[in-house]
């Protein structure tokens, strides 16, 4: 067993990221393109991200999240999840992925009853 201790990776090439290998060669897996953690209620702001330049607020439960660097094309993995982190008995609801560009991925909330809602904790993960 190694351990490699580095401050930095960086890819060969400007525009890929570099991907993890197993020791025959085979690509396994890539790092997160880009992910953020943002407040959806009230005044939408983010708390922490990567990768991401802005959220933009459409109306209520839509969203879209910008990216500072764009992907190389909109074959990317994201997964996103909404919550109230004030009230744990607060029923759950839907999330929807409703668009992706290279530059951007929409997104959409929705309450049990189907209406569309502002949660207060989302979550947005992007891989490629």
């Amino acid at each position: 067993m190694s351990t490699l201790a580095v401050n930095t990776i960086k890819g060969q090439s400007g525009s890929t990221p570099p991907t993890i290998q197993n020791s025959s060669g085979t690509e396994i897996g890539t790092f997160c393109r880009a992910w953020v953690n943002f407040n959806g209620s009230g005044t939408v702001a983010i708390r922490d991200d990567f990768n991401v330049s802005t959220i933009s607020d459409h109306s209520t439960g839509t969203y879209s999240v910008n990216f500072t660097n764009a992907m190389p094309d909109f074959h990317y993995a994201t997964v996103i999840a909404g919550g109230n982190t004030a009230d744990s008995s607060s029923p759950r609801g839907f999330e929807t992925v409703r668009g992706v560009t290279a530059s951007a991925v929409k997104i959409d909330f929705r309450n049990e009853s189907g209406n569309e809602a502002d949660p207060n904790m989302v979550s947005v993960i992007c891989m490629r």
